[in-house]
């Protein structure tokens, strides 16, 4: 394994904080593998799975089974978890700009397009090489400003060129998820499999750019525009939700880390014989079929479903009670499907989304994220 220390300098504090990258395997070209944990850094399960990530790769390592190069950034985000306020961690959101950590990553496609003409061919692997140089060069040219800019050209760069990108994430109160793009879905269910995803969310676009799209969205979108030339999707980059952030369990971590072990089997970026995979939990649903639930005013929240459950429309799922003018609202579901997340507290403010329901038909357009 080898360690290499980024400096992230700050331009308002004089302070430089620094992003560890774990690299397991031999570096070469066409094999590489990058996970990160905890780009939002208060989602700590994600760390914990990173640890036993780590403890696996050693040992895989050691027996010479890494196919090429697997980078894994234990902790992603040492800016976010600087950030403690009156004893709460408040990793989501940069608190110098207000910009969530996960948002506003360099969308490459019109430059690439200028910097592409006349470099690409016949052959798909040599386009790939000339698409991810050409990606390298962009970034290497980004004048980060902030010291989260800087973080977000360190981790952009570190995945630009990856077959495979996992980013680690979790959710408030949450079953295990994925989000992805929709040209990827084939390609991604193998891991819906190892790991138990309970909904797996796609879309081509997702708005304000966020850390896994601006790897993977470039591939289809360059293949659309230059249909001369053949382009495959050559970044399989997957948001991985694990779970609720109060889940920080060996077990889990344990069981979580030896599914993304299993997926890179199958994947051929590492040997060995995979275990079986147990049947998928789910299909794959649009992100314009999930339905967010907002409270109409403020008061409090009594859940009547649970994550995980399969809600009809119709159905009750959460009743909010205003204490101060005793009014009580059922929220309903108006799609059906799995509750795959909720909000951990129980109190909302007048339009807070207080839980999300995974459908099968696509209604929603625009921004599809939440803040």
């Amino acid at each position: 394994m080898r360690t290499v220390q980024h400096a992230l300098p700050s331009s308002s504090s004089g302070l430089c904080r620094t992003l560890r990258s774990l690299h397991f395997g031999p570096a070469r070209s066409g094999r590489k593998v990058y996970v990160q944990a905890s780009l939002h850094a208060d989602e700590i399960p994600a760390m914990l799975v990173a640890q036993h990530l780590r403890e696996q790769l050693l040992q895989l390592e050691a027996a010479g089974l890494i196919d090429g190069e697997i980078v894994l950034v234990p902790m992603a985000n040492p800016i976010g978890l600087s950030q403690d306020l009156q004893g709460t961690l408040f990793g989501r959101f940069d608190l110098s700009t207000g910009v969530n950590f996960n948002r506003n990553y360099k969308h490459l496609t019109a430059p690439l397009l200028e910097r592409l003409k006349g470099k690409l061919g016949s052959d798909a692997a040599a386009n790939v090489e000339a698409i991810r140089a050409a990606s390298r060069a962009l970034l290497g040219e980004w004048e980060a400003t902030t010291e989260t800019e800087v973080l977000k050209k360190t981790l952009q760069t570190l995945a630009c060129d990856a077959d495979i990108v996992l980013d680690l994430h979790c959710d408030n109160q949450a079953v295990l998820h994925l989000y992805t793009g929709t040209p990827l879905a084939d390609q991604v269910m193998p891991l819906s499999a190892q790991i138990g995803a309970e909904a797996v969310l796609l879309a081509r676009m997702s708005g304000d750019d966020p850390f896994d799209e601006s790897l993977s969205r470039i591939w289809w979108e360059l293949a659309e525009q230059l249909p001369a030339h053949p382009i495959p999707n050559a970044c399989v980059a997957i948001t991985v939700e694990l779970r609720g952030e109060t889940q920080v369990e060996h077990g889990l971590a344990e069981q979580d880390a030896a599914a993304l072990v299993a997926y890179l089997q199958q994947a051929g970026h590492i040997g060995g014989t995979p275990r079986a995979a147990p049947p998928a939990r789910c299909a794959a649903t649009p992100l314009e079929g999930v339905e967010p639930i907002a409270a109409p005013h403020a008061g409090l929240l009594v859940f009547k479903k649970e994550p995980g459950e399969q809600v009809q429309a119709g159905d009750v799922v959460v009743e909010l009670i205003d204490p101060n003018t005793d009014q009580r609202t059922e929220l309903k579901a108006t799609v059906s499907g799995v509750l795959f997340a909720r909000v951990a507290r129980r109190y909302a403010s007048r339009g807070m989304r207080v839980a999300k329901i995974a459908g099968a038909k696509a209604f929603r357009s625009g921004k599809l994220l939440s803040m």
